[in-house]
């Protein structure tokens, strides 16, 4: 079986694009090979961690990576998370399918810890809303 192959794509890739990465590893399953990127790549947030594994969801194997480790390689799917990744998104070979999300950016989020969690918490509400619709639409067999 030839899985989708799907490329999530934030500015750091740090907070957003892993939390995407993740959620829909968890939600795919097998019908997914899922990477993600940053056009300027940092460290991951522990925040996001954080709220990873507050919804039960691994973080192993997570780290932070460039656009450029995936320059030339094919992409069934592109899907932008923030505006500045969707304006620097490098053309890709093939006929992926290009999907823009604007969501808020919870690593910018100020205030004590509890106040940026929620911002995180927010962020993967958001996140996890719409790929559990991309899901629907792009799997094999619809999710519950």
């Amino acid at each position: 079986m030839n899985k989708h192959r799907v490329l999530i794509l934030c500015t750091g890739n740090s907070a957003r694009s892993q939390m995407a990465e993740a959620l829909l590893r968890h939600i795919a399953g097998d019908d997914f090979e899922v990477h993600s990127a940053g056009v300027s790549p940092t460290a991951i947030k522990p925040e996001a961690v954080d709220i990873l594994k507050e919804n039960g969801i691994p973080s192993d194997g997570l780290w932070s990576k460039s656009i450029d480790e995936f320059a030339g390689q094919d992409f069934d799917h592109i899907i932008t998370v923030c505006d500045n990744a969707n304006e620097n998104c490098p053309i890709f070979p093939g006929k992926a399918e290009r999907i823009h999300w604007s969501i808020d950016d919870p690593a910018a989020a100020e205030g004590d810890r509890e106040q940026r969690l929620n911002a995180f918490r927010i962020a993967f509400d958001v996140l996890k809303e719409k790929l559990t619709l991309f899901c629907q639409r792009s799997c094999r067999f619809p999710t519950a």
